[in-house]
C-alpha cells in the first residue's frame, strides 16, 4: 500500500525507494553521503600529492562545489537506478572516474609520457588536469535524461557549466579557455568508447569509467529491483566485482587489477572495460589482469 511522504509531491513505494528518494529531494551541501565526501578529500589529496598548482586545485573546489553540477548529478541517478534500473551514474560515480583518471595521468607523468596538450606544445600537464577534471565530473550528466546518447545530452548539459567555470580560471586567456573547454568535451563524447578520441587525456577518461565497476555501483538498483530490466546484466556483474587496483606497472606505466567474488564479473571486465581500453588512446600504456578471488591472475593486456 502506497504511503504519501511529508512532501506532497512524492509517494513512497518501498523502503529502499524512500530512503533513496529522500536523498534525492532533499539534498544539500551538508548532507552528502559518507561516500562522496570521502572521494572530495581523495580528489583534493591526490592532487597535492602531485604537486599540482594553484589552478588546478581552484578548478577542483570549483567542479566539487558547484550546486548545479550536484544537482543534475541527484536527478541523473534517480533516473538511472529507479526509473531505468541502471547501477549508479552519480555524484558517486563521477567523483570515482576522476579519482582514476587523476592517478592514471599521475602514473603517466611519472613515467614521462607527456599529455597531448604538452606534447603539441600548446597546454601544459595543469590545463590537462583542468579538462579532465570537468570531463570526468560531468561525463554522464546526459543520463538525467535517458541512457541512449546520454553522452551527447551531457555535452549540452556541461557545456554552460564549464564555460562559467573556465571563463573564471582562464579569464585572461581565450586560447586557452577555448581549448581546455574542447577538451573537457571531447572527454565526455568519448567515454563510452563509441566514439573515436584522439586525445590522451580524452582516452584516461574511457578508462576511467570503465574501471569504476566494484559491487557498490549496483547496491541500491539490485535493492529497487524485482523484475529484470535493461541493465540488470550491468548491476549483477558489478555486484561480483570485489576491487580495481591501480599501481605503477612493470612493463608499462599503468597496472589495472581486478578482482572478483565470481565469473560473472567478467562481463564487465570483458564487454565493458577491455572494449573502452581497445578504443582508447591510453591503451598502448595500460597492463590489465583480472582473477577470482584465490585463481592465478588472468593478463588481458
Amino acid at each position: 500500500m502506497r504511503k504519501k511522504s511529508p512532501f506532497s509531491s512524492l509517494y513512497i513505494v518501498s523502503e529502499a525507494k524512500t530512503l533513496y528518494s529522500l536523498h534525492f529531494i532533499i539534498y544539500n551541501k551538508a548532507m552528502r553521503s559518507a561516500k562522496e565526501q570521502a572521494l572530495d578529500v581523495k580528489i583534493i589529496e591526490t592532487l597535492q600529492a602531485m604537486g599540482v598548482s594553484a589552478k588546478v586545485l581552484e578548478a577542483a573546489k570549483m567542479v566539487d562545489s558547484d550546486e548545479e553540477i550536484q544537482a543534475i548529478q541527484e536527478y541523473a541517478n534517480n533516473v538511472s537506478i529507479v526509473r531505468l534500473g541502471y547501477n549508479d551514474h552519480g555524484p558517486v560515480h563521477m567523483r570515482t572516474v576522476l579519482v582514476n583518471a587523476i592517478i592514471m595521468l599521475g602514473f603517466l607523468r611519472d613515467a614521462g609520457i607527456k599529455t597531448s596538450l604538452e606534447t603539441e606544445g600548446i597546454g601544459d600537464f595543469d590545463d590537462s588536469l583542468i579538462a579532465v577534471l570537468h570531463g570526468a565530473m560531468l561525463h554522464d550528466l546526459g543520463m538525467s535524461m535517458g541512457r541512449q546518447e546520454h553522452e551527447v545530452f551531457s555535452i549540452h548539459l556541461a557545456y554552460p557549466i564549464i564555460e562559467r567555470q573556465l571563463s573564471l580560471l582562464y579569464k585572461d586567456n581565450l586560447q586557452k579557455k577555448v581549448m581546455t573547454r574542447s577538451l573537457a568535451l571531447e572527454c565526455i563524447a568519448g567515454h563510452m568508447g563509441n566514439r573515436p578520441v584522439y586525445s590522451l587525456e580524452a582516452g584516461i577518461v574511457q578508462v576511467a569509467d570503465g574501471c569504476d565497476m566494484t559491487k557498490g555501483r549496483a547496491r541500491i538498483s539490485l535493492s529497487l529491483s524485482h523484475n529484470p530490466r535493461s541493465g540488470s546484466i550491468h548491476q549483477f556483474s558489478a555486484n561480483s566485482i570485489e576491487k580495481v587496483r591501480f599501481e605503477k606497472g612493470k612493463e608499462k606505466p599503468i597496472h589495472i587489477e581486478v578482482l572478483m567474488s565470481s565469473e560473472v564479473g567478467l562481463f564487465q571486465v570483458e564487454e565493458v572495460l577491455l572494449t573502452k581500453i581497445a578504443s582508447s588512446t591510453a591503451k598502448p600504456y595500460i597492463e590489465l589482469y583480472a582473477h577470482v578471488e584465490g585463481e592465478d591472475p588472468k593478463r588481458y593486456l
